[in-house]
């Protein structure tokens, strides 16, 4: 990530202050000495004690909101299946773009995120989101599909920017022993994005207004309100602090580059590559990351269900979301077992509901077919319907399933290291494998490939995925990372980011 300038804000003697710190968001505070300003002042709420806002969680916290307004919200339009259109077909041709382009920035979009920095970033990645929106209002009155593939590609090229921002900050910005709940916060707010989408009231957003309508699209106004969100999540990024600004409860900075140019990023992307060559390991779990949303939004979702159940079903699932990541964002941070032998404990969970929710998902699918479905004179279900309990109950396992998977993805990437230049080039290559892996499924699904087959794919890539994974996972992953091993990638010293004050030694817990 861009430092604009040279030096972190230190603290020295005549400029600083000293906290006595505690927890109000789950971290340990210790007394540091802090530079002076409204940035590094906490506050009280009550009982509660607010970070400051230049630490972690604070900063974290915003990012999750952009995202909130922006990805969330187009996760809302997409949840609905086909965009919110009768047919998924233009949906399907705009989400191949989305992802063609991703898949080509994405893997660069780390170095754009380390020179431009994280403000710009973010703020240009969400741009790309009121556009695209803007184009299914476009659509609905004109029909013109060109449009909204060409909106596609532009968010292709902004998506990447944001997320490779978002994934350095969310795993570059924590201590090591918090990457879990910090992983888990971010996922939980964004996630609550697509769930006010769903909602939010008839004048404003998303499906609320459609839970009285069984018609077959969204109209203008779902459109109009969801244009107005993302504009305000592409402004607020505007009011992070600067990456050089941030400091950590113990006084420490994040790891980065001083002083950046276009040179020496594109030339840290080709660096990060043969130093970490073990992260090609992860590249399977990224490429399986997004390949089923299209089976669960298009061939599950909109296949089934008529507009007002689609709606209720998109709620449900990202409702499920939030509830996974908090489960496997604390469970990643569990200290009472080192940190290895975490990774390898939650490999062997991902495996386990992998068959146990997919095979579901199998028996379900031997219900209907593509052909069936596709006929003019198919009737969808609606959630008054008897049996719907059992299919809402699967998706919403779905949903519970995809944040597991994120959630430690981030944290496998965030174990490997602290150092938010590398961290950023794991996020572009990240968003890259995984929208490659997006675009071909959203091509086989508007090629009309049966259901079953697109069940299969997904079933399979993901078990694949973590086999593959293993090896990694299961000896590379480290207790901790030496700050020395962290700034090798960096022109940054110790004296850079070194804690204002040793931190106080943690009681000793025996660990498995």
């Amino acid at each position: 990530m861009t430092d604009p300038t040279p030096e972190k804000d230190h603290a020295t003697a005549h400029d600083s202050v000293t906290e006595d710190r505690h927890s109000s968001n789950g971290e340990d505070y210790d007394r540091v000495e802090r530079p002076k300003g409204w940035k590094y002042q906490k506050h009280r709420l009550g009982p509660f004690t607010i970070p400051c806002y230049a630490s972690p969680p604070f900063q974290l916290t915003l990012v999750a909101f952009v995202c909130f307004l922006c990805p969330g919200m187009f996760n809302a339009v997409n949840g609905l299946g086909g965009a919110g259109q009768e047919s998924p077909k233009t949906a399907d041709n705009a989400n191949v773009a989305v992802y063609a382009t991703l898949s080509v920035v994405g893997f660069f979009a780390g170095t754009m995120a380390n020179r431009l920095g994280i403000k710009l970033t973010l703020s240009l990645g969400g741009l790309g989101y009121l556009l695209y929106i803007s184009s299914y209002l476009s659509y609905n009155h004109n029909k013109n599909s060109g449009f909204v593939i060409f909106s596609g590609v532009v968010l292709g090229v902004c998506a990447g920017m944001l997320w490779a921002a978002q994934g350095a900050i969310m795993m570059s910005y924590p201590p090591e022993h918090s990457k879990g709940r910090y992983i888990s916060w971010f996922w939980m707010i964004f996630n609550l994005g697509a769930v006010i989408g769903g909602l939010y009231d008839s004048r404003k957003v998303e499906e609320c207004q459609n839970l009285h309508s069984t018609a077959g699209k969204v109209n203008d106004g779902t459109y109009i309100g969801f244009m107005v969100l993302t504009l305000v999540g592409a402004c607020l990024a505007w009011t992070l602090v600067d990456a050089r600004n941030v400091m950590r409860s113990d006084g420490s900075h994040v790891i980065l580059m001083k002083h950046p140019s276009w040179q020496s990023e594109i030339m840290g992307l080709w660096e990060v590559l043969q130093s970490d060559v073990w992260i090609i390991f992860l590249f399977p779990m990224f490429f399986a990351s997004n390949w089923f949303y299209t089976y669960q939004f298009n061939s599950f979702n909109a296949a089934k269900f008529n507009i007002r159940t689609r709606s209720l079903n998109s709620v449900l699932y990202y409702v499920s979301q939030i509830i996974g990541a908090y489960v496997f964002g604390y469970a990643l941070d569990v200290k009472s077992v080192r940190r290895s032998m975490r990774a390898k404990i939650v490999w062997g969970v991902l495996f386990v509901i992998t068959f146990a929710i997919w095979g579901g998902g199998y028996a379900w699918q031997k219900t209907y077919t593509r052909a069936e479905t596709s006929k003019k004179t198919y009737v969808k279900e609606d959630f008054t319907d008897s049996g719907y309990v059992g299919p809402m109950f699967l998706y919403m396992f779905y949903g519970f399933y995809d944040a597991a998977w994120q959630t430690c993805v981030y944290w496998y990437m965030g174990a490997l290291t602290n150092n938010g230049r590398k961290l950023a080039n794991f996020a572009g290559f990240y968003k890259g494998i995984q929208s490659a892996g997006a675009a071909i499924v959203f091509r086989i699904d508007a090629l009309g490939t049966p259901f079953m087959n697109e069940l299969a794919s997904s079933w399979a890539l993901l078990a694949g995925a973590l086999l593959i994974a293993a090896p990694l996972i299961f000896t590379k992953i480290p207790d901790t990372v030496p700050i020395d091993t962290d700034l090798v990638f960096t022109d940054e010293t110790y004296e850079d980011v070194k804690p204002l004050e040793p931190a106080v030694a943690p009681e000793v817990h025996e660990k498995v």
